[in-house]
C-alpha cells in the first residue's frame, strides 16, 4: 500500500498526464467551507479533466458548483458525481412516482420532486437516507419501525463521519444508520455511495475514458481507495488536513 502523500507531491508525481482526474471532496479538496492547500492550482491544471466523485448527500450537482464557484474553484456541475444525487437518480428511474418517505437535506427534497418522487413519510414505498441535519429523535424511530417493516431502504452513503473545518469528525449518514441497525439489527440497505463502484464507474462513462487512463484522489482507504479498485482506477491516498505523515525509523532506533 503506497503511502499518503501531500497534493503538491501528487501535482509534481506523474498522475497528471492522465486522461481524468477523479477526486474525493471533504478531507480531499474541502475541510468545511475551506479550501484546501494546492487544490487551487489543482483545478487550474486539470480544467476540463477534473472530475468530483463525493459521497456527498447534502448537495447537488448544480448547488454544489455554485458552491465552489463562491470558493473561487470553477467546476461544471456536469463533472461533479455525488452520492445523495445519484441515488435519487436511480431510484426515480427503477420507480417512477415512487411515494418515498426523504430524510434528506432541502437540496435533494427538492430535486427528488423535480425527478417525479412523491415525498411521503406516512405511507411510503420505500426510505431514503442521507445526511439530514434536521433529524429528530422521532425521526429516527420513524426509520426504524420502516426498517422493521421490511421497507427498501436506500442509504446515500455509509460513511459514518467526514472531516470537519479543523478535522474533527463530524457526523455523517452511516453514523444515522448505526443508530437504526441498533434498534432494528435485521435492518437492511443499498448504498450507491463509495466503496461501491458506481460514482467512479458514471464519472469514467461520462468522460469518456478507460479506468487505466484515469487516477483516483482521495483521503480514505476503506471508501475512495476501494471504491477506486472496485472500478479498476488507479488510487492516491492524500494526507488528511491535521495528519501528520509517518515517518521512517532511523537506523539504530528501536521502538517498543
Amino acid at each position: 500500500m503506497r503511502k499518503p502523500i501531500g497534493l503538491q507531491q501528487f501535482l509534481d508525481g506523474p498522475w497528471l498526464g492522465r486522461d481524468a482526474v477523479l477526486a474525493d471532496l471533504d478531507g480531499c479538496l474541502l475541510s468545511g467551507d475551506t479550501v484546501l492547500p494546492d487544490v487551487p492550482e489543482l483545478f487550474a491544471r486539470c480544467a476540463d479533466r477534473l472530475w468530483i466523485v463525493s459521497n456527498n448527500s447534502s448537495d447537488t450537482a448544480p448547488t454544489l458548483s455554485t458552491r465552489l464557484a463562491g470558493l473561487g474553484l470553477a467546476l461544471s456541475s456536469d463533472r461533479i458525481l455525488l452520492a445523495g444525487e445519484m441515488t435519487l437518480r436511480a431510484l426515480a428511474a427503477a420507480q417512477p412516482g415512487a411515494r418515498v418517505a426523504l430524510y434528506v437535506n432541502p437540496p435533494l427534497q427538492e430535486l427528488a420532486r423535480d425527478l417525479g418522487l412523491q415525498p411521503d413519510r406516512d405511507q411510503p414505498q420505500s426510505v431514503v437516507l442521507g445526511r439530514d441535519t434536521a433529524l429528530s429523535f422521532a425521526d429516527i424511530a420513524r426509520i426504524a419501525e420502516l426498517a422493521d417493516a421490511g421497507l427498501s431502504i436506500y442509504l446515500t452513503n455509509p460513511d459514518t463521519s467526514h472531516p470537519g473545518a479543523d478535522g474533527t469528525p463530524q457526523p455523517e449518514t452511516g453514523a444515522i444508520w448505526a443508530a437504526i441497525t441498533a434498534i432494528v439489527p435485521q435492518a437492511r440497505m443499498t448504498s450507491l455511495g463509495k466503496p461501491a463502484p458506481d460514482l467512479p464507474r458514471e464519472a469514467l462513462r461520462r468522460a469518456g475514458v478507460t479506468p487505466g487512463a484515469a487516477v483516483f484522489i482521495g483521503d480514505t482507504e476503506a471508501t475512495d481507495g476501494a471504491a477506486a479498485m472496485a472500478a479498476g482506477v488507479e488510487f492516491v491516498r492524500l494526507i488528511r488536513p491535521g495528519e501528520t505523515p509517518a515517518l521512517p525509523l532511523k537506523t539504530g532506533v528501536h521502538t517498543c
